[in-house]
């Protein structure tokens, strides 16, 4: 009983100083982990629109109990270069996908960025990371493209043996097209 009462008790100190080391570690390093992850955010935006001069403030929209944030980026003469919308999707075959969508004031897109951070099996569904891949959202109509991969009907290839994936990122861009296109009005600043 007495040496059971000591690896109790040398297992609740282990746990305590543990738990204080992460704690410790978590609350030095979270305010700069936010930073890189907003960089890359930024940078993710800036990959995707036309070229621009500065992106502002996000104009939120709530579509189909979804909250997305478009940023308009505008050129220097103060024209409205297109948007960047940050999508995230859970339908991934490793959960969640995040991504930055372009798109220009006429309802093309511009470009995909996939952020970092998914957890899609590498050499698969991870191409979704890839130029070839990223390149079939390009110069697409939001409202008349049919947003599935070509296996369930749509216009968009998805990758061999990684359909979950492909799906995943089509699925959360056709959310998007519908949000964009619903509330078109709200979004391009003419109400």
């Amino acid at each position: 009983m007495k040496h059971s009462l000591q690896l109790i008790g040398s297992l609740t100190v282990i746990c305590v100083i543990s738990g204080a080391l992460l704690a410790f570690v978590y609350g030095a390093t979270s305010e700069r982990i936010a930073a890189v992850a907003q960089i890359r955010t930024e940078a993710a935006a800036a990959q995707v629109l036309p070229p621009h001069d500065a992106v502002q403030d996000p104009i939120e929209v709530t579509h189909e109990n979804h909250t997305y944030l478009f940023r308009p980026a505008r050129t220097a003469d103060g024209a409205l270069a297109g948007f960047a919308i940050q999508l995230t999707t859970h339908a991934g075959y490793g959960g969640e996908i995040r991504m930055m969508l372009g798109i220009a004031p006429d309802g093309t897109t511009t470009g995909l960025a996939i952020l970092p951070g998914h957890k899609e099996t590498p050499g698969l569904g991870a191409k979704i990371t890839e130029t070839a891949f990223r390149k079939r959202f390009e110069d697409k109509s939001l409202a008349s493209t049919n947003w599935q991969v070509r296996k369930d009907g749509g216009a968009i290839d998805e990758i061999t043996a990684a359909t979950i994936s492909s799906r995943a990122v089509t699925d959360a861009i056709a959310a998007a097209a519908r949000a964009f296109e619903t509330h078109r009005a709200t979004i391009m600043g003419m109400e």
